[in-house]
């Protein structure tokens, strides 16, 4: 079972004890509130085996110009490898043509080499490919990697779960100077973690473009702990991130989540701490993104709606307000949003939940939703994923391109597949 699973499980049976009475209410709520959705089709691309073409996608896509779509998977690959507990395999990065075929383009071997990689690809102008695992690498603690055009892959830094971070779990992002950028889970200040953990409460680490690497910031529970997300950078080289713990401390016991702010010489500032009181969100898991104008988007997995908790979507001005744009409440609308938002020109938002949507999937607690969020804060519900050959569960958020098809990937389904590769024509 995947680490991703496991999280989203334990996420789940919290919710389940304290819904069954209020579903009656939310439903009859959800008739009034929730907008029809329009006309959408969704066309399976590619789903995976778990064999040698991979499995459990459960990362964001990148697309090229030729419209070729690009991710990693969590396992599969090379599934005979003694080093990658056969027959699992230690993950891949793969290809998706237009017509949905797929090709392999590298299996992760496990350390010293890296292995299972949670997060999602980068692509600089050159056609590289940047990346983190959560594990592999000299002490198993996860790494950095680089995959130039010809399929070489270079570890370009390895994890100690020390000072240095630990369990990256983040999307890197690129400077204009070709630097990179990135966040761990642990490690970090290992000595001073005020939230309980021994193990450090993350990092923000930095690798140059000549492969230096440093940390710029080590959290210490009050101002964050266990930052799963990517990074955001604005013009001024400012960094903004997400972490899913810390904080407030007596929220939840180790803190329900930040919002953080790290400026080029390294200072952090805490823009805003999520706590349980009202009907705010908790638990901050996705990346955010950032406007023209500086606000942040972003969503977390829990709180919102009394009712249900099951995640809201949030914005933050520049002045450090956050106003809560829609609290999902497990039904139609679906709920447990993890991912990336996307915006397009008009402001729309757009994402996916892990929960939702056809309730009488999964048990009751649906297959999750792919979602549209205007600006006046109403909701469209875009494609209810069945648990069948279309997927079930998107983790990973979407990619848009410029006729406003969207693209995305689900880690596995209810049937006998291990994940999909979709596309959402509007």
């Amino acid at each position: 079972m995947s680490i991703a699973h496991l999280r989203r499980e334990q996420a789940t049976a919290i919710h389940v004890t304290n819904r069954i009475l209020a579903f009656a209410v939310v439903l009859l709520l959800l008739s009034l509130a929730i907008q029809p959705a329009r006309a959408q089709t969704l066309k399976v691309l590619y789903n995976f085996s778990n064999g040698t073409d991979g499995g459990i996608p459960n990362s964001i896509l990148v697309r090229d110009q030729a419209g070729n779509l690009y991710g990693t998977t969590e396992e599969g690959g090379d599934i005979n490898s003694s080093n990658c507990n056969p027959p699992q395999g230690c993950g891949t990065v793969f290809k998706v043509t237009a017509r949905g075929k797929e090709t392999v383009i590298y299996d992760f071997k496990n350390n010293p080499d890296a292995a299972y990689p949670g997060a999602g690809l980068s692509r600089d102008s050159a056609g590289n490919f940047y990346g983190t695992t959560f594990l592999g690498g000299t002490s198993n603690m996860g790494t950095v990697y680089k995959l130039d055009k010809t399929g070489k892959e270079t570890v370009l830094y390895s994890f100690t779960g020390g000072h240095d971070g630990g369990n990256p779990f983040s999307t890197v992002i690129f400077d204009p100077q070709g630097n990179l950028y990135g966040t761990t889970e642990i490690g970090g200040d290992t000595a001073g973690c005020r939230i309980g953990d021994m193990n450090g409460c993350g990092v923000v680490f930095k690798i140059s473009a000549s492969g230096k690497f440093s940390v710029l910031h080590r959290f210490n529970g009050y101002d964050g702990a266990d930052p799963e997300a990517g990074l955001v950078r604005d013009e001024a080289g400012n960094l903004y991130g997400t972490t899913f713990a810390g904080g407030i401390t007596s929220c939840h016991n180790g803190g329900c989540g930040t919002v953080f702010k790290l400026d080029p010489a390294g200072k952090e500032t805490v823009l805003l701490k999520f706590n349980v009181p009202g009907t705010g969100g908790i638990f901050p898991s996705g990346p955010l993104i950032r406007d023209a104008a500086g606000n942040l988007y972003g969503t977390t997995e829990w709180g919102g709606d009394l009712s249900c908790g099951c995640g809201t979507v949030f914005k933050l001005d520049k002045t450090g307000k956050e106003t809560v744009l829609y609290k999902f409440k497990l039904g139609a609308d679906g709920g447990l949003p993890n991912g990336p938002l996307v915006q397009d020109a008009a402001g729309n938002l757009y994402g996916t939940t892990y929960l939702g949507g056809i309730l009488s999937c999964n048990g009751g607690d649906g297959c999750g939703v792919i979602f549209k969020l205007d600006t006046a804060g109403k909701i469209t519900t875009l494609y209810k994923f069945k648990g069948e050959t279309d997927g079930a569960h998107p983790n990973g958020g979407l990619l848009r391109d410029s006729a406003g098809n969207l693209y995305g990937t689900t880690p596995g389904n209810l049937g006998s597949t291990w994940g999909s590769v979709f596309e959402l024509k509007p």
